[in-house]
């Protein structure tokens, strides 16, 4: 019986630690209203569903100090990613600027590609995993697709059908299609160095992309997998653990 609870002591301890970036926003709850740093339970939900330990990184440019510890980064979803860090000027849409999480996440991106550490990006973070590659943003989906069925009302997720490139890594997740979460306003344009599209919707829109450097595990799907899909977080687990493996 010692033997069994140690071993199962030990392989909880090597369970990979996912860092999953966070909001700063200010917010109310019980007595108090102040700066806070917030994150949907869902992500960290998924995280331990899919075998890993979450680990909150807050937007502060010291997270990336962190990334030399984790085993792998979640890129959460959030507001919009300041035009200024693609050369753009700010659609009368696009949201307020957020510079520090944008600083801050962009830190712990680069850090994690520098070491290998898989990456899956979502949303807001894979627009994010584009622009710090050199691409750039569709500003406001609606002006180049001519619905809003992406983002149908604030609070709402629209209901999307990607086709997936069955001969890459997404593709050997969730094959050939998927039905997916979507809110999202913004979208990828012009690709970042080292990306290659993988899932588009119907109307053309990109809504997956990998890296395709050899050796490097790293995703970003433009709808919201922890809403109600865990295959992509357990995919992300499986891979940090094949590279503590390796290590």
């Amino acid at each position: 019986m010692a033997s069994n609870a140690s071993d199962s002591t030990g392989s909880e301890r090597n369970r990979p630690l996912v860092g999953v970036t966070a909001y700063g926003e200010r917010t109310r709850y019980g007595v108090w209203e102040h700066e806070a740093v917030l994150l949907p339970t869902t992500y960290p939900d998924m995280v331990i569903d899919g075998g890993g330990v979450p680990v909150l990184l807050p937007p502060r440019l010291e997270s990336a100090d962190a990334v030399d510890r984790l085993d792998a980064v979640v890129l959460a979803g959030g507001p919009d990613v300041e035009p200024a860090r693609y050369g753009a000027e700010p659609h009368p849409l696009t949201g307020a600027p957020r510079q520090l999480r944008d600083a801050a996440e962009t830190a712990v991106l680069q850090r994690a590609l520098e070491l290998g550490i898989p990456v899956l990006a979502v949303c807001r973070g894979a627009q994010l995993l584009n622009v710090a590659l050199g691409g750039t943003l569709v500003q406001h989906v609606p002006d180049v697709v001519g619905h809003t069925g992406h983002n149908p009302e604030p609070g709402v997720f629209g209901t999307t059908k990607v086709t997936l490139d069955t001969a890459t890594t997404i593709g050997d997740v969730l094959g050939a299609s998927v039905v997916a979460q979507c809110h999202h306003h913004q979208s990828i344009d012009r690709l970042g160095d080292g990306l290659a599209v993988t899932g588009w919707a119907d109307d053309g829109t990109f809504e997956a992309v990998q890296l395709t450097a050899a050796g490097q595990w790293a995703l970003g799907v433009q709808w919201h997998p922890e809403q109600d899909d865990p295959r992509l977080f357990t995919a992300l687990v499986t891979a940090a653990r094949e590279r503590q493996e390796k290590a």
